[in-house]
């Protein structure tokens, strides 16, 4: 286990009606001004909204609404929500959503300090340390950016989708967390929350740090519960105690817990990234296809861990590494298939993807190697995007 910092400052609320603290967590850090950032109009018609910003009234807190947040949030975004704090004079940002409004909102309380182009944080030519503070009420469990330091934001210019990750500038200060809140969710988004909480895992997890059976055996933990629990929520969408449990994997699973003194990957999220960038596909999906190629990729390059994984998760009992990691990933596959997931570019709707336009992007934005598993090049990277052809 190597030598580590572990800081989470954000304060959970969770529960039912923890939306309903709205008032008295922003009351408590000293917000006055704030900015409810929103989606595109399901917190309008719930009535959630409504009920926000009732809460802050009664606090004797102000507000300005940025609403129309859609999925792979975009810059042009973040710029009008800075444009409009600085002329309102906010104080901070409330974030009513999933994680495309998280991040957002998080972009935005970077840039409204700032005097240059909040971009500068996302393209790496300056280090994160200041930020206005940032409350959420979640309404999907997916993305963890309710208790991550990390932001992502596509530039539409070049189509560059950037991850920002900070040890606490941008972590939420406080976060309210209510299961009902998710009862209404799509069956696809659903699906595609569980697969982005286990990749959150999955990062962490394919790891060549040696002795970390401590983070090992979180990891795992958390991966079976999502893996008991996700049937539960597909069948029965109100089952309050099942979404319960997946509500909490997606803050578990990002909120550096599962990382501690152990070296991270990162690259099916790079490789994504660039998916979703191009294509606009739901990140989630696009992660369910990108996994399981990734490591088919590993499985016969680095699979020691991989069959840890087919073991230890699914019950896989092939003395061989290398055909446990292939019943591990066949598992794995099966279990996306079975909450109606894509595990192909072809079942992601992209017929014929620009494989070497991704790759190039991919290492435009990276660098010329990347990951911590296993360090690949554009020819490795290349390969894995076409097992994901399939």
């Amino acid at each position: 286990m190597d030598n580590f910092t572990f800081y989470t400052p954000t304060r959970y609320t969770f529960g039912r009606g923890a939306e309903e603290k709205v008032g008295e967590e922003a009351q408590r850090i000293g917000m006055k001004r704030v900015m409810v950032v929103y989606g595109g109009g399901s917190a309008v018609r719930s009535g959630l909204l409504g009920r926000v910003e009732k809460r802050l009234e009664e606090a004797g807190i102000s507000y300005v609404e940025l609403g129309g947040i859609e999925p792979n949030p975009t810059d042009p975004k973040v710029y009008e929500g800075i444009d409009l704090g600085r002329r309102e004079g906010i104080d901070g940002l409330i974030a009513v959503g999933g994680g495309s409004v998280i991040d957002t909102a998080k972009a935005i309380a970077l840039g409204i300090p700032y005097d240059g182009d909040f971009w500068d944080f996302y393209a790496g030519r300056l280090v994160a340390t200041t930020a206005l503070p940032v409350g959420v009420v979640l309404t999907i469990p997916a993305a963890g950016s309710e208790g991550s330091g990390n932001s992502v934001i596509t530039k539409l210019d070049g189509l560059h989708k950037i991850s920002l990750r900070t040890e606490s500038a941008l972590r939420p200060k406080w976060a309210l967390l209510n299961p009902e809140l998710t009862f209404t969710l799509p069956p696809y988004q659903t699906a595609s929350g569980i697969a982005d909480m286990m990749a959150h895992i999955f990062e962490r997890y394919f790891s060549t740090t040696p002795d970390v059976e401590i983070t090992d055996r979180v990891a795992e933990g958390v991966l079976l519960a999502i893996i008991e629990e996700a049937p539960k929520v597909m069948a029965h969408p109100d089952d309050y105690q099942a979404r319960a449990n997946i509500m909490w994997s997606g803050t578990l699973a990002h909120n550096g817990i599962c990382g501690t003194g152990r070296r991270e990957d990162w690259v099916s999220h790079f490789m994504e990234h660039e998916i979703s960038a191009v294509y606009g596909v739901t990140h989630g999906a696009g992660l369910a296809v990108i996994i399981p190629a990734w490591m088919t990729f590993m499985a016969d390059h680095r699979p020691e861990k991989i069959a840890q994984f087919g073991r230890r998760v699914f019950g896989v009992t092939s003395h061989d590494d290398r055909t446990a990691a292939f019943e591990g990933i066949e598992a794995l596959t099966a279990f996306f298939r079975s909450l109606g997931l894509p595990v192909s570019f072809a079942e992601l709707g992209i017929k014929s993807p620009d494989i070497p336009l991704l790759v190039k992007k991919l290492h435009e934005n990276k660098g010329a190697t990347i990951g911590g598993y296993y360090p690949l090049t554009a020819t490795e990277t290349m390969e894995i995007y076409k097992l994901a052809v399939r």
